[in-house]
């Protein structure tokens, strides 16, 4: 689960916050101990733990969170039935994904809309209370639009380009022009604010869309963000931004390369992040890029290297007071374990990795855990159990997973099917292999993942004696036009 906000306590950021007054009158008379105290009653009713107190309330109604995690978003919307989360007074999920770090600079002059991207995308003016709504925030609901009718005709890579080009970080941005020797301008808080959205951006994209068609046009921010590192800033608190974004972007760009097969380019990309972690003392960078390598080890072959590099990432993470973020760790840990086939070393890693996520969230989860929820726990215990040769087990694991997916992650929804297909398929179960196995090819006008492509394609082969099973035929007759097309 992420952290609902990048906060900061200065007084001068307080001043620039927008206070959720939507929020604060749906409290009504209830202090907000009381109203904490109701918020986690409705958690028990749904079956969300979550640590909900009178300082979470008021951090809510200052505006310091703008965007709950998934756990509070699901307790607050059984709280109030029939509303949205703008109702209550937050800004959209695609403003704040990928956001994960507090800015120490006071105030922050607005963005022009060459650098802010898509902020307040899909919602209407008067979905934002007592709030006044700039005119350039009003131009992006047709960025969005673009967005939108790219993917339709164009693919992922359009998208891309539509995408990153307002952030001032393609090919042909200020930050190559400073890469080529010729600075457009001092590098300060625009050129940080950027290099955060390509963040944002590629990881939503990511969501939705999958890795191929992206990773080609993601590789040009990052460029130009170790361009901007390379510039220099006199800011110490900018160059820790700049640093830690462009980190985050390398383990992002990294992760798209391993999502589309270039395993050799990601394993580079995330060299890349933890060097810079490592040269700036950010540990939670280094928590991340440890953790980003330790899952591509296990999907390279390499369950050793795994199982050390999750080691090394719950160590760096020990102090920085995330539950969530220990237990993806030790799912890490399970995987590579399951990869040596040591049954007894994954199912204690599996065990501590439920523990700690029943922790429930924190407002120290990082930001890019967004996608860390049941399901994706029960994802990844599933791909153990198939690494195990447990297909019955695995497949009991990714069915929920499939069932407890958020639809925001269409891609992570295709991956789950695809598993949840394959293990039916060792199973002995071909007609349910094969339904899900549909599914995920209906998903594929959507998704774009040379990952999910490569689980359908072992899904056939184990088909294929079965072909005259119900619905197998037409899984794999589809299945070979979607190959032939790819």
């Amino acid at each position: 689960m992420e952290s609902s906000s990048a906060t900061s306590s200065s007084p001068s950021r307080r001043r620039d916050l927008q206070p959720n007054l939507a929020f604060r009158e749906l409290r009504g008379q209830r202090s907000p101990g009381e109203f904490a105290a109701a918020v986690r009653r409705a958690a028990r009713e749904i079956g969300e733990r979550v640590s909900c107190d009178a300082r979470y309330i008021g951090r809510v109604e200052a505006g310091e969170i703008r965007c709950p995690n998934y756990a509070y978003e699901r307790v607050f919307l059984h709280m109030f039935p029939g509303r949205s989360l703008t109702d209550l007074g937050f800004v959209p999920r695609s403003e704040v994904r990928g956001r994960g770090r507090a800015r120490p600079e006071a105030a922050q002059p607005p963005l022009t809309a060459e650098h802010r991207g898509s902020r307040h995308q899909g919602l209407l003016p008067h979905e934002i209370p007592h709030q006044e709504i700039p005119h350039h925030e009003t131009e992006n609901h047709k960025e969005s639009d673009v967005q939108r009718r790219a993917f339709m005709t164009g693919g992922t890579a359009t998208v891309a380009a539509a995408s990153f080009a307002p952030l001032g970080l393609t090919r042909d941005g200020g930050a190559a022009a400073t890469a080529a020797g010729r600075p457009v301008r001092r590098v300060g808080h625009a050129e940080a604010n950027a290099v955060e959205e390509a963040v944002r951006k590629i990881r939503l994209l990511d969501d939705r869309h999958g890795a191929d068609g992206l990773y080609r046009r993601a590789a040009a921010p990052l460029r130009a963000a170790y361009a901007l590192l390379d510039a220099g800033t006199a800011r110490q608190a900018t160059a820790q931004r700049l640093q830690a974004g462009a980190g985050e972007l390398a383990i992002s760009v990294g992760w798209l390369a391993h999502d589309s097969g270039r395993f050799d380019d990601a394993r580079s990309h995330y060299a890349e992040a933890l060097a810079t972690a490592r040269m700036s003392g950010d540990a939670a960078l280094e928590a991340h890029a440890f953790c980003n390598t330790a899952f591509l080890a296990r999907d390279a072959g390499r369950p050793r290297e795994a199982v050390r590099a999750a080691q090394a990432a719950q160590r760096v993470a020990r102090n920085l007071a995330s539950p969530r973020l220990l237990s993806l760790l030790a799912l890490r840990e399970a995987g590579g374990w399951a990869g040596l086939g040591d049954r007894s070393g994954c199912e204690r890693s599996l065990s501590r990795a439920q523990a700690l996520f029943d922790c429930g969230p924190s407002n120290a989860d990082p930001e890019w855990m967004s996608f860390y929820g049941a399901a994706e726990l029960e994802g990844l215990e599933a791909q153990c159990w198939s690494a195990l040769g447990d297909w019955a087990r695995a497949a009991r694991h990714a069915r929920r997973a499939t069932a407890l997916q958020d639809p925001h992650f269409t891609r992570n929804t295709a991956l789950y099917t695809a598993e949840l297909a394959d293990d039916l398929a060792r199973a002995g179960h071909p007609d349910e292999a094969s339904a899900a196995g549909l599914r995920v090819l209906d998903l594929l006008n959507e998704v774009q993942s040379s990952r999910v492509l490569s689980m359908l394609a072992m899904t056939a082969r184990v088909l294929a004696p079965h072909r005259r099973a119900p619905g197998v035929s037409t899984f794999l007759e589809r299945h070979r036009e979607v190959s032939h097309s790819a």
